[in-house]
Order: C-alpha cells, then sequence, then structure tokens
C-alpha cells in the first residue's frame, strides 16, 4: 500500500510510452501525488510530484504534441494541494494518536486489570468496545479482595457518551471506596444506589433520563463453598457446576441503580453454592444480545456447555472470538465479561 503512489507513477509512464499519442496516459500522472497524500509525509509527496513532472517531460521528448503545459500544471497543482492535504492529515492522526494515550489511561483508570486469583478464586475479565476506535464506553466491572470475601462487581450504564462513561466511572469508584467497608450487600448497593443518584443530578437535565444501571455484585466467602448475588436487573449469571449449566435468575427483582425513586428500594440477594471447582460467567447483554445475520441471539448457555472445562482466561478469549464469528465481524455493543472459577485452598498460583 506505501508503495503504491509509485507503483502508479511507473504504469502511467510506461503506458504513455508504450501506447500511441492520442491515447495520452499522460494525464493520469497527477494521480501519483494525489494517492500519496492519504498515507505519505509532505515531502515525500512533494518529491513524488517533481518526479512526475520530470516523468511528464520525459514523455514529451516521445510524443511531442501531449498537451505538455497543461498536464504539467496539473501536476504542479495536484502536488501543492497533496502536500497541503497530506500536512492536514499529519495533524489529526498526531490528535488522534493523544486521544487515544488518553482513552487508554482512562481505561486503565476505570477497567484497571483485574489479578488473576484472589483469595481462592481464579478471575478473568474481557471488555471490547463495539467500535474499533474506542477505549471505553457504559459497561463496568471491578473486583475486591474484602474482609468478606472476594467481591465481583459488573454492569452497564444505559446511555452513550461521555456522560455514561461518568456514570460507570462514579459508580466502579464507589464500589472500590465501600467493598471494603459495607458488611452486607444490600448496604454496599445502597452506597451505589446514591452515587448513582447523586451523579445523575449533577448532570444536565437533558442527560438525565440515561443514567441508570443495570448491575451485579457477587460476593465469595472465604471457604464457604457459596457466593451470594445481588442482581440489580443485570443479565442473568450463567454457572458451571460439574458439566451441568444453570442460569441464575433472581428469585425477587431487585432495583436498578438510580431508579429506587421510580420503583422503590428493593433487594434482594440470593445464596446458591460455589464448590471448588464450579465455574460462573458475569456478563453485559452485549454478549446476551449479540445477533447473526438472521437476528437469533448468540446462545450462550449451549455455547458455555460446549466450553465447560476451558480456564477462565481461556474461556474469555473464546468468547470474544466466537461472539465476533457470529456477529459477522462486528459488534454492536460493547462486550465485558468476568470469569471465576472456585479453586481449593491447597491449590496455589503458579
Amino acid at each position: 500500500m506505501l508503495l503504491s503512489p509509485v507503483l502508479v507513477t511507473v504504469l502511467v509512464a510506461g503506458l504513455a510510452i508504450a501506447t500511441p499519442r492520442e491515447i495520452a496516459f499522460s494525464r493520469l500522472l497527477p494521480a501519483a501525488p494525489a494517492l500519496a497524500a492519504a498515507m505519505w509525509p509532505v515531502l515525500p509527496t512533494v518529491l513524488l510530484g517533481a518526479t512526475c513532472l520530470l516523468v511528464m517531460l520525459g514523455v514529451s521528448l516521445v510524443h511531442t504534441d501531449l498537451g505538455t503545459p497543461y498536464t504539467a500544471a496539473a501536476i504542479a497543482a495536484v502536488t501543492l494541494a497533496a502536500a497541503y492535504a497530506s500536512h492536514l492529515r499529519l495533524q489529526r492522526e498526531e490528535t488522534l494518536f493523544q486521544v487515544r494515550l488518553v482513552a487508554d489511561a482512562a481505561q486503565k483508570v476505570l477497567l484497571r486489570p483485574l489479578p488473576r486469583r484472589i483469595q481462592d478464586v481464579e478471575v478473568a475479565s474481557l471488555y471490547r468496545a463495539a467500535q474499533e476506535q474506542a477505549r471505553i464506553g457504559g459497561d463496568f466491572y471491578e473486583a475486591a479482595d474484602t474482609p468478606y470475601g472476594v467481591r465481583l462487581l459488573i454492569g452497564d450504564v444505559r446511555g452513550k457518551g461521555l456522560s455514561a462513561v461518568g456514570a460507570a466511572a462514579a459508580v466502579t469508584n464507589c464500589f472500590r471506596e465501600n467493598a471494603y467497608d459495607q458488611p452486607d450487600l444490600k448496604g454496599l448497593v445502597r452506597r451505589l444506589q446514591t452515587t448513582m443518584t447523586r451523579y445523575s443530578g449533577a448532570i444536565p437535565a437533558d442527560d438525565q433520563p440515561e443514567h441508570f444501571a443495570t448491575a451485579l455484585i457477587a460476593e465469595i466467602p472465604r471457604g464457604s463453598g457459596l457466593v451470594r448475588i445481588l442482581n440489580c436487573g443485570h443479565p442473568p449469571p450463567v454457572f458451571v457446576r460439574g458439566g451441568r449449566i444453570d442460569v441464575l435468575e433472581p428469585s425477587h427483582a431487585s432495583t436498578p441503580l438510580n431508579l429506587a425513586a421510580l420503583l422503590g428500594d428493593h433487594y434482594h440477594v440470593d445464596t446458591v453454592r460455589f464448590s471448588p471447582g464450579d465455574r460462573m460467567l458475569l456478563y453485559t447483554d452485549g454478549v446476551s444480545e449479540t445477533r447473526d445475520r438472521t437476528g437469533a441471539f448468540f446462545p450462550l448457555p449451549d455455547w458455555t456447555r460446549r466450553h465447560d472445562t476451558a480456564p477462565p482466561r481461556e474461556l474469555l478469549d473464546q468468547l470474544h472470538t466466537d461472539l465476533l464469528r457470529y456477529s459477522g465481524g462486528r459488534l454492536d455493543d460493547d462486550v465485558a465479561a468476568l470469569a471465576v472459577r472456585c479453586l481449593d485452598d491447597s491449590v496455589q498460583e503458579h
């Protein structure tokens, strides 16, 4: 691709010399510097334009009466325009590079890398933005090693843009601060609810309807063989137990974040078995609502059944690959997931 302007120059020059004068392929020479502007810096673009001008003069020695002054003027004009376009492109690329650096730094703050193991729990995370150029969005997750056990958070802010990112950051930071102090999951989620409400109240009124979030908090007390789940309107977790797949729908509905004033302050904790060897998959609706060309949703429970022995990191890598394949190579929504495996206390980290 980088050599294509040179190839165009050589091809046009060869055709101009090898074909009759009436065809006048030499008039295509201005296309070479125009193409170079899309991929070359300013100086090489100008040098290519000068080369095309010399080629045109050389062709005019072979075929006279080609209208050389007009073609040469066209080459000069296109080269100047191409040099300016190359300059603007380089400026935009530098700006985009700086923006990406900021976005990468913001993602590391919002979605910081999780440790591979916390207590007797192995954890792996996945985040992929729907848009290739994006780095962060409204999906969020976190894990904390607390006195009450390993606590996990995953959620999805309804809405898009910077306001959704800000809401996700507010909820995540609140979880990081309070997961260590709140002995009860209901108390913890009420703190998240308060933070979300305060954040929503601090933004312009026309954006407030976007700011509610589904969230799921899981607590795995050390050595208990249990996991407590508080699901605030979020997609249900998938459990793998001895080759059996269970989807844990909440026994009672809990209020999504920032909707307590509308729906009431209702929270319920489900407690289920989570023994050594068991696995748990937490995810956002970008996973479960991925569609194929026919509009069918991604069959997550069936897919999990086919990968029920995969370790967490391998499971999520395969999930991302299969989601892209299922959707035809393009995700329509952000994807976030946590894969968790309960380890025996005697299992040591390598």
